[in-house]
């Protein structure tokens, strides 16, 4: 569950300017704010089955841009390649450059 969570976490942050504020308010206090479904619910005034399909139609969306357009594997693979390539500069000792090089990557993240 908990992996679960994180990806969806990710996702929404890839893609929540995609969403509609409906969706970005439900996933935010489901997922950010850990609100129940009962809490959503009668913040919103609808039922608690109403905030349920919501949550899970607008998950089912995020993995479709997901699907299309790769962010969160991308980011994932940089991530890798970051932490291969500061390995490598701190093992060889490459110098200042480097490192700074690899501040100002880490930086746009």
């Amino acid at each position: 569950m908990l992996e679960k969570t994180t990806r969806i976490n990710y996702l929404f942050d890839f893609y929540q300017s995609l969403l509609t504020p409906k969706q970005r308010n439900y996933m935010e206090l489901y997922y950010l704010e850990d609100y129940s479904l009962g809490e959503i619910s009668e913040t919103f005034d609808v039922s608690r089955q109403a905030v349920y399909d919501n949550i899970r139609r607008t998950e089912a969306m995020l993995e479709e841009y997901e699907n299309k357009l790769s962010l969160y594997g991308k980011f994932q693979k940089r991530q890798q390649v970051m932490k291969e390539m500061e390995a490598e500069v701190a093992k060889r000792k490459l110098g200042q450059p480097f490192d700074d090089w690899l501040n100002q990557l880490q930086e746009l993240e």
